[in-house]
């Protein structure tokens, strides 16, 4: 669940305290003048619940909009509560009244929530109506004859406290704290995510040194004739010529997100082929129903590629050259499957990419840190199971460009 600014979970706690105390001061009303005939002037105190009520209909209409709440406006509502309070009490014996010690709970409220100048504020708006409603308080009937129900009511309003301070703050407590969490996810995101600015950077010049020598390597090839070699021979240099273009190629892409006239869209089937001759001795078993001409955001390739490489590096460890791929779409959605071979993983350990550190005698490091920051960047989902029988399942889960995703019917190959 997403945690709210402070002021607006304020704002929300104060909109249900608010309707509790709508019903509450309209049953003490009516147990104090019909339950014990005292004689408190009616329409005042009628008058200022249903200003109250009316001011949390206007409040729940306001809270309908997705726009967060200010320190300020979350101070206009405290003002609000803590004057009619003063009204209620001013009516109703003044500093007698057992209920008078409420005007703590604002002030608990917004020293949670808001900023220290405002909780100061806060504080003096409700000492000045304590202070006023002493002043104009008006007697209560029947206070030295029947000085039990004074210390009934004082009783019923440490009760009423404590039940509403617990309940209100541990809310506030909670928001706050999930709201930290937050804030350190996203600092560890942000870190992360310079990790790989560097690491951008750095493959941009490593690009740039090696088009170069590839571009050399293709001329001696292009020179090399093979019809005066040996048929394997001639076949060596076919597979190294493909590999060198497809290096260049790689390359030459790492420049393609700064260009904007580059396109951003690849087709599955290159991406899919491109990895395989690079990675020759991997059986890879595809399923689903997407095509090899289906275009999606070259994230998603590089996405593909990144989780397809662990998975391979996973069961070549283990002994297997086998990886599963299934890729369905649906509804805009592409969902993938990648099962790997390998000696699977600890269920205890939670699932967090860690940057440039690898399990791996010859690993980078990078692979899963490079998965979550595509899957962020394209809104998708990833996580991780065991498989039946061994090995590992990684789900992914991200949306597609409908204008390039008409899904096709199922094959297998």
């Amino acid at each position: 669940m997403q945690s709210q600014p402070p002021a607006t979970a304020l704002l929300r706690t104060l909109y249900s305290l608010r309707w509790a105390a709508v019903g509450g001061q309209s049953l003490t009303i009516l147990w104090a003048t019909r339950g014990f005939d005292m004689g408190l002037p009616a329409w005042p105190l009628w008058t200022a619940v249903a200003v109250l009520a009316v001011f949390n209909v206007a409040v729940h209409l306001r809270l309908r909009s997705s726009r967060d709440a200010a320190p300020a406006e979350a101070f206009a509502h405290v003002l609000v509560d803590t004057a009619v309070l003063t009204w209620l009490v001013a009516w109703t014996g003044g500093i007698a009244n057992p209920f008078a010690s409420l005007f703590l709970l604002p002030i608990a409220l917004t020293a949670m929530a808001l900023p220290p100048a405002w909780a100061v504020a806060a504080a003096l708006s409700c000492v000045s109506g304590y202070m006023l409603s002493v002043h104009f308080g008006q007697p209560l009937p029947h206070l030295h004859d029947r000085f039990d129900l004074h210390l009934a009511g004082m009783a019923v309003n440490f009760f009423v406290s404590v039940a509403l301070v617990l309940y209100f703050l541990t809310r506030l407590a909670s928001a706050r704290d999930r709201r930290e969490r937050e804030l350190g996810d996203l600092r560890d995101r942000f870190v992360r995510n310079e990790g790989i600015l560097a690491l951008a950077t750095h493959a941009a010049s490593v690009a740039h040194e090696l088009n170069t020598p590839l571009g050399t390597m293709t001329l001696v090839l292009d020179d090399v004739d093979t019809a005066a070699l040996p048929a394997s021979t001639a076949e060596d240099i076919a597979m190294l010529r493909r590999l060198v273009d497809t290096c260049r190629d790689r390359v030459r892409s790492l420049a393609n997100p700064a260009d904007p006239a580059a396109s951003r869209l690849v087709d599955i089937g290159r991406v899919l082929d491109h990895w395989q001759l690079v990675r020759p001795t991997v059986v890879l078993v595809r399923s689903g129903n997407v095509e090899p001409q289906l275009r999606v955001d070259r994230t998603i390739g590089h996405l593909l590629l990144a989780l397809l490489n662990n998975a391979a590096d996973a069961s070549a460890a283990n002994g297997s050259q086998q990886v599963d791929l299934r890729l369905q779409l649906d509804d805009g959605m592409l969902d993938g499957a990648i099962r790997d071979y390998g000696t699977g993983f600890d269920a205890q350990a939670p699932f967090l990419p860690v940057l440039f550190r690898s399990g791996k005698p010859d690993g980078l490091g990078i692979g899963l840190a490079l998965s979550h920051a595509a899957i962020e960047q394209l809104g998708g989902e990833l996580d991780l199971e065991e498989a039946d029988g061994g090995g590992a399942v990684l789900h992914f889960r991200v949306p597609v460009d409908a204008r390039h995703a008409d899904a096709p019917k199922e094959t297998t190959r």
